[in-house]
């Protein structure tokens, strides 16, 4: 019976489970080894001698130097972290106060408006990047931070006031009411009652508004033409890729590096984030 309660675990738990894992992280392991990869090893057959496909025997930071001082590589990094600190700070503002009305207030149509904002959400952003980019052009915002800053929130918006509806209302009335009969405004009740307890919600509404402003591809790569004001996603791509060249060991660091900031968000908040997720206060 105990061999047998094993052998199901093995089936059914780690091996699909160790499967999950090794099929996550290999892109992450095959760029970090095409990226410490010398050209030699990168353009020469995987049958030569003294060369295999998974690992390096001459490892080189040769690429990410090359990366880091020949290109505008930590250029498109500040640039695509201001816009996303930006993006997602007014993101989240507009998304608390909107999924708190909706969530706590009573008014007509309140559920149809918040079935409404979700689905403004499911909207491909490739139908509104033209009409936004004749706004961007009426305003003058072209080839700046500011066009996507103002246009990122048009998916941002949607998205953290559904996933901030869902949070509060899983957040008990009582504690709201309470706070009022002792005495405390609706806004002094929202500000230091319900606010504190919904931080999980409102960090996994940020980890995410902050993960989508980060890799957004179309907008930025309509709205900015300059090489030095592009976002990493876009840059790596148009920058290191010159006619039918790619420089695949520059392009490999880009692309881990790109991705280190999102990583440390998420590693540093995931309880908040699983937290947020599935709503953790219970009356």
């Amino acid at each position: 019976m105990v061999i047998e309660r094993q052998w199901k675990k093995w089936l059914f738990f780690y091996i699909p489970l160790s499967l999950f894992v090794l099929s996550t992280l290999f892109p992450f392991y095959w760029m970090f080894i095409t990226a410490v990869r010398p050209d030699e090893e990168l353009y020469r057959s995987w049958r030569s001698v003294n060369n295999a496909p998974f690992w390096t025997l001459h490892p080189t930071l040769a690429h990410v130097t090359d990366l880091l001082a020949r290109t505008t590589f930590p250029r498109w990094l500040w640039n695509t972290l201001f816009i996303a600190i930006i993006s997602t700070g007014i993101s989240l503002f507009c998304g608390l106060l909107a999924g708190y009305a909706l969530a706590r207030l009573k008014f007509p149509m309140a559920g149809t408006l918040g079935t409404a904002i979700f689905v403004t959400y499911l909207v491909p952003p490739t139908l509104l990047f033209i009409p936004l980019a004749d706004i961007i052009r009426n305003f003058s915002l072209g080839n700046t931070p500011w066009a996507l800053i103002l246009t990122y929130p048009t998916f941002l918006i949607p998205f953290c006031t559904w996933l901030l509806m869902g949070y509060f209302k899983t957040i008990p009335k009582e504690l709201e009411e309470c706070a009022r009969i002792d005495g405390a405004t609706r806004f002094g009740a929202m500000t230091r009652i319900i606010f504190p307890i919904a931080v999980p919600g409102i960090l996994s509404a940020g980890i995410f508004a902050f993960t989508l402003s980060w890799n957004e591809f179309i907008y930025a790569l309509v709205f900015i033409s300059s090489p030095e004001r592009k976002t990493v996603p876009v840059g790596v791509v148009s920058e290191l890729i010159r006619g039918d060249i790619y420089f695949w060991g520059q392009l490999m660091a880009g692309a881990l590096l790109g991705s280190v900031p999102v990583a440390l968000v998420y590693s540093f908040f995931v309880e908040y984030y699983v937290a947020g997720l599935t709503g953790s206060v219970k009356g």
